[in-house]
């Protein structure tokens, strides 16, 4: 069974949280509209903190941690840290996880889920994987 999420205005650490408890039950995720989920906190700690990811692994040494620049592939290494991924259940979980920026044309008709822990009513300050993304330097837009 592959269940179809739509990210737009669903909060992000939840919304991960949620993904990888489906994936690790067995069931395959996609998620769409990677790009417009969103991180509560103030704009400038959110930037720091990715920011401190991205200096960690500095590309130029060839060592890790590697982190992601693209929103999609930031939200999949958020869920990856939620599963146990040195083992092989954690792996293979971990392959049936797809997010993609946007919406792709074969998923533009297909009936999107929304899950409602991942629904919340943002009276405070927060801010877009897309914008962090593009802080970051992502091209994928």
């Amino acid at each position: 069974m592959v269940t179809i999420i739509d990210g737009r205005n669903l909060i992000y650490g939840r919304l991960a949280s949620n993904v990888a408890e489906m994936i690790m039950d067995g069931e395959e995720v996609v998620v769409l509209n990677a790009e417009s989920l969103i991180i509560t906190g103030e704009r400038d700690m959110i930037f720091e903190r990715f920011k401190m990811r991205i200096d960690l692994g500095d590309a130029t040494k060839r060592k890790g941690p590697f982190y992601p620049r693209r929103a999609d592939l930031v939200f999949k290494r958020s869920v990856r840290g939620m599963i146990p991924w040195t083992t092989t259940s954690g792996r293979d979980a971990y392959r049936r996880l797809h997010v993609f920026v946007g919406t792709p044309k074969q998923f533009a008709d297909c009936e999107k889920v929304r899950p409602e822990e991942a629904v919340r009513e943002i009276t405070g300050k927060y801010t877009t994987l897309g914008a962090v993304s593009k802080f970051l330097g992502s091209k994928v837009r």
